[in-house]
């Protein structure tokens, strides 16, 4: 358990116990029983047992001396293996190190079955439709796939979208618009408001948020995109979905061209992480796992009471400064595609303040059923694909259903309901490089603000033969000097440095390794080290991969901006 820095107090107390012959038990963090007899049966009971408790340990395991059998009761896997296999199997543990699965795991299959078939859908109804408003289009997608995750995850009654597809349609698609028209129509209006709609109307709930306000624009749909439609509901989990995977599926339906002209590069989760870890998230939880520590050797010291209870009224306070904290951090990606930067920051940030709500309750005896303070209007992007930016808006509200239900598991009874519709994620869409990033984010001087992403990367060589592009850069250099030999994201560094400037401003984009070499490097780090701007943290060339159809084959670079003295400057090696 050291090795998982454990405190070496917490350690002693527990081994105290099991000693006399209890079990090994580490708040938080493990439930561990030897036992002479079948692990597996012992395991459930235990599992059981604490189902109900407010505060669960991380891993519960058990041991009969040949066998081992362990639980992660937060992702509910299981491990059963001989003992003599238990170093094999260290990763099960990586909880213990602050590394979730998600943060190193290659990302789900289902992710990419559900892209590819959704493409499928794409050119089905675009090729239904090829005169259709961009718009509205863009918009029925949109929507499908928010009844799509909504019958799957329990934001609405499991399968009742594809139940009215297949039963209310015909088969050849002849009526498949009118009754699309009448659902849209019905999820717009509140329920106090529905007299005299049909019975099979109102099975569903009021979703507000603006995504059903605008009335339905007629589509033609044919006998195949019906039965492309009904199968995306019947034959995909999309409760195994991850709405960053979104990204992947812009890059499964818009051309190679678009993708680069509009920014829409999908990163993955992994790649993310190293992103916003240095960045803001190993600060924040550097702060709260001080403060959990501080809480645990202040039970275990030879103090009087009145001093022990002084302290943990100090901790509480601090916790509670840190829960404001971050709720009232603003971030912005100006490059967000499909927002999958967005929605990974907003989950760490959730998963953060849920450990913090379990610690405050904890240290309060408080059996009161918080709420979430971390709101998604927070959470800015600006996208220049409409299409993108719609699902960047979708995918953070189901990022925020999938947190609330992370946040009931994690804290039993509380319950955060996601309809009707409420916050929204600000994403706006615009050319990033033509508009004041401050329109988009207002804010104070003083406010905590970090800005994220992955900008497009084109040579000189392609952006010079784009008049929009070349538009671009002569806004974002007017009055800079030379950069005609530049990358393109060279303008994304410019904007970001002008938007940093004596403020409490930090960015991190993910960046080709063109910007660091050759000629560029001295064109375009003068420009900014001459506007005040340092380099507070660089991860050295890695090599882009994820696992959206044809990924890009480059080496890439993360670059972190910041006012000088903000933080010490280091690097970070892959």
């Amino acid at each position: 358990m050291a090795l998982y820095d454990i405190p070496k107090t917490s350690i002693t107390r527990a081994k105290s116990k099991f000693d006399n012959g209890e079990p090994f038990v580490i708040k938080n963090k493990l439930h561990y029983e030897e036992i002479e007899g079948d692990v597996v049966i012992t395991i459930d009971a235990i599992a059981q047992s604490i189902k109900e408790q407010k505060s669960k340990p991380r891993y519960i395991l058990v041991n009969d001396y040949s066998d081992i059998a362990a639980i992660d009761t937060k992702t509910h896997e299981t491990l059963n293996i001989p003992i003599e296999e238990l170093p094999a199997n260290a990763d099960f543990f990586l909880a213990w190190n602050g590394i979730e699965k998600a943060d190193y795991q290659a990302e789900n299959p289902a992710d990419r079955k559900a892209a590819e078939r959704f493409a499928k859908l794409y050119d089905v109804v675009a090729k239904d439709n090829p005169d259709a408003n961009e718009h509205a289009f863009n918009l029925f997608l949109i929507r499908v796939l928010f009844l799509l995750f909504a019958e799957d995850t329990g934001i609405m009654n499991k399968g009742s979208f594809t139940n009215v597809l297949k039963t209310r349609t015909a088969e050849d698609g002849s009526n498949f618009n009118e009754v699309i028209k009448e659902l849209f129509a019905i999820l717009d209006i509140n329920e106090l408001a529905r007299s005299g709609k049909d019975e099979w109307l109102l099975e569903f709930p009021y979703v507000n948020g603006k995504l059903f306000g605008e009335p339905h624009v007629d589509l033609t749909f044919s006998k195949v995109s019906r039965e492309l439609l009904i199968e995306a509901g019947e034959l995909l989990n999309w409760n195994e979905i991850n709405p960053d995977i979104l990204g992947a599926m812009i890059q499964s339906v818009a051309s190679a061209e678009d993708r680069h002209v509009a920014g829409m590069h999908y990163t993955s989760v992994p790649n993310i992480m190293k992103v916003i870890k240095p960045l803001f998230l190993d600060d924040l939880t550097e702060v709260f796992e001080t403060l959990k520590l501080r809480s645990e050797e202040n039970e275990l010291k030879d103090i009087t009471e009145k001093t022990r209870n002084d302290n943990k009224r100090s901790i509480i306070n601090e916790l509670s400064a840190l829960l404001t904290r971050i709720s009232n951090i603003k971030f912005l990606d100006p490059a967000s595609g499909s927002g999958n930067f967005l929605i990974i920051a907003y989950k760490e940030i959730r998963r953060l303040e849920i450990k913090i709500l379990q610690l405050l309750g904890d240290l309060q005896n408080n059996d009161s059923m918080p709420l979430s303070v971390i709101h998604l209007g927070n959470f800015n992007g600006i996208e220049l694909d409409d299409f993108a930016h719609e699902v960047a808006r979708l995918s953070l509200w189901i990022a925020e259903h999938q947190m609330n239900k992370e946040l009931e598991e994690a804290i039993p009874g509380t319950i955060a309901e996601l309809l009707p519709l409420k916050d929204a994620g600000n994403i706006v869409c615009t050319n990033a490089l033509r508009i004041d990033w401050n329109e988009v984010l207002p804010h104070s001087d003083t406010d905590e603000v970090y800005l994220i992403g992955n900008p497009p990367y084109l040579g000189s060589n392609k952006w010079t033969k784009n008049s929009q592009m070349q538009k671009d850069m002569e806004i974002v250099f007017k009055d800079r000097g030379v950069y005609k030999k530049l990358d393109y994201i060279s303008a994304w560094f410019i904007k970001a440095s002008d938007f940093i400037k004596e403020r409490n401003i930090s960015s991190a984009f993910v960046t080709t390794n063109s910007v660091t070499q050759g000629e560029q490097a001295p064109i375009l780090w003068e420009k900014i080290f001459t506007s005040g701007i340092d380099i507070q943290f660089g991860v050295q060339n890695f090599k882009w991969s994820n696992s959206a159809k044809d990924p890009a084959a480059v080496v890439v670079q993360i670059i972190g901006l910041s006012n000088p003295g903000n933080k010490s400057i280091y690097i970070l090696r892959e």
